[in-house]
């Protein structure tokens, strides 16, 4: 355990906004590490909140969306610390055919006056979709996605209703047929359930994220000594090692405090230029 971290959190106890088990992955670093005890707010509908599935769109940002979650969480709990967790899939921006995923974790702290937040992007997300008429196309998809340990979810391909969280054979295989008859093309769609209880991968990157939040819960600001020292925004972009010019790579993050806006800025590498395979100029 961090030191200090028991004298920052000892004794306060944060409620979370979920329907989906994420207390598994972020209690216990957030215990052992920060002494912050973490307890499921009951009676929240996480999912009025926005659905991966799209019945309910979400509302602004992912870090606007977990820290509604926080608040609610709040709200309900009659507490004073919410937590409330994000995420948000899709193709990579640079390298559109493979995955890409972005989790953010937000803790409200309402008698500090705190809003303290970290985000981490998924490795290697177990994200994917494909269309079928039957599951014998589906094998291929099936094997990426690690079904059954990963459940999928089923809608006919032009639309309509969502079946979630199939784990079996014999329940993918009616979703396909019922989704595929009610299609305009005779197709079904099929994509892997991130909803965190559903999705292990997702669930260990949610654990990752923790542990990192947690030591940044454990860490003073040193200009006020506030809890949650840590990055509030990226670096700045780096010159091209060629042309010298703006890159898409970027210098390490600039480091804040929530309390007083204090803020480092990391000068260590202060001279670092971009491998010219960043550059829109020398590598359009």
């Amino acid at each position: 355990m961090s030191q200090g971290a028991p004298g920052l959190w000892a004794g306060r106890t944060a409620h979370l906004a979920t329907m989906h088990g994420k207390e598994a992955a972020l209690a216990p670093p957030l215990a052992r590490v920060a002494g912050l005890a973490v307890r499921r707010a009951a009676g929240i509908d996480t999912d009025a909140l926005g659905t991966f599935t799209g019945e309910v769109p979400r509302a602004g940002t992912v870090q606007e969306a977990a820290e509604a979650k926080a608040r609610l969480a709040i709200e309900t709990s009659g507490g004073d610390l919410g937590l409330g967790s994000e995420g948000a899939y899709g193709p990579h921006p640079q390298i559109p055919f493979l995955p890409h995923g972005v989790e953010t974790l937000v803790l409200v702290d309402t008698a500090r006056g705190l809003v303290l937040t970290e985000t981490m992007e998924a490795r290697r997300p177990v994200y994917d979709h494909a269309q079928a008429a039957g599951v014998p196309a589906l094998e291929p998809f099936l094997a990426r996605a690690g079904f059954p340990d990963h459940a999928v979810i089923v809608r006919p391909n032009s639309g309509g209703p969502v079946r979630k969280g199939l784990k079996t054979r014999a329940a993918l295989a009616r979703a396909v047929e019922e989704a595929a008859a009610a299609s305009a093309d005779g197709l079904a769609f099929v994509q892997t359930d991130m909803r965190a209880h559903m999705n292990p991968t997702r669930m260990a990157t949610l654990g990752a994220l923790a542990e990192r939040f947690a030591a940044r819960l454990a860490r003073p600001c040193p200009a006020c000594g506030a809890p949650g020292w840590g990055p509030v925004r990226p670096g700045l972009p780096l010159p091209c090692g060629w042309c010298g010019g703006e890159t898409l790579a970027r210098g390490g993050p600039v480091q804040g405090c929530a309390a007083c806006g204090h803020e480092a800025h990391e000068t260590a590498g202060a001279t670092a230029r971009a491998d010219p395979k960043h550059c829109p100029l020398c590598n359009p």
